[in-house]
């Protein structure tokens, strides 16, 4: 499984935070790569897991723009971005 913030950073780069993401195939890594990014965001942020969830997706959604379109399609079907 890809492990999102591997090294327990209190603040992480977006490179270090989705571009890990990027590279998932499986829609279970996905899941919980999404899971741990988005409790990381509740802490971070100090919000509900509803603006967590919200910000995180579309801080993914973003960041699929500096990858090609086959990356794109990929990581908005495993992540649920639509």
């Amino acid at each position: 499984m890809t492990q999102f913030n591997p090294e327990n950073k209190k603040s992480l780069t977006y490179g270090e935070s989705l571009g890990t993401a990027m590279g998932i195939t499986d829609p279970t890594d996905a899941k919980q790569y999404l899971r741990s990014y988005i409790e990381w965001l509740q802490v971070t942020m100090g919000v509900g897991y509803d603006k967590a969830e919200k910000t995180a997706k579309a801080n993914l959604s973003y960041y699929t723009g500096y990858y090609d379109s086959e990356t794109e399609k990929r990581v908005v079907k495993l992540f649920n971005l639509i």
